[in-house]
């Protein structure tokens, strides 16, 4: 059984509201934020900086519920200044086949610029015979919490 790693969850276009360089290390995000996409407190996620091309590793503390807050903290805050916009992912490692068998989804928010939810998106693979196919669905409205949304659930075929 081979191992590859799909994200599972992306904030897309979030804008850094603080860079905290005394802070131990991590990304302070938005509670809200990082239930709706299911990502969990110190789990790592990759950021992507979109105004300077910086990439950088890092783990997610909690940030207040509600507040927007994305603030860069430890020597990664020399990366990443207030108003920069970052594309924040997170990975899983899963079994190949299971994914060609079962299909894969990954939720994706794209952000506004006061980093609320503008569009909610399930980004999936539908498993078609011995291989997948890529599908994108907008959602009408983001789950409340990772426990609560629907995770691997198919597409239909109107999407």
């Amino acid at each position: 059984m081979s191992k590859i790693k799909l994200m599972h969850a992306k904030l897309h276009r979030v804008r850094v509201t603080e860079a905290n360089i005394e802070y131990m290390g991590s990304v302070t995000i938005d509670r809200e934020l990082i239930e709706k996409v299911g990502i969990l407190p110190l789990e790592e996620v990759c950021i992507w900086n979109v105004n300077n091309g910086q990439r950088l590793s890092t783990y997610v503390l909690p940030g207040e519920p509600g507040s927007g807050m994305v603030c860069i903290n430890g020597a990664a805050a020399h990366l990443c200044n207030p108003g920069d916009a970052v594309i924040i992912a997170a990975y899983q490692e899963c079994d190949r086949d299971e994914v060609l068998l079962h299909g894969h989804t990954a939720r994706v928010i794209i952000a506004d610029e006061h980093n609320r939810c503008q569009e909610f998106l399930y980004q999936q693979l539908i498993p078609a015979e011995g291989y997948v196919e890529f599908r994108s669905a907008q959602s009408a409205i983001a789950p409340t919490n990772w426990v609560n949304g629907p995770l691997n659930q198919p597409l239909s075929a109107d999407n």
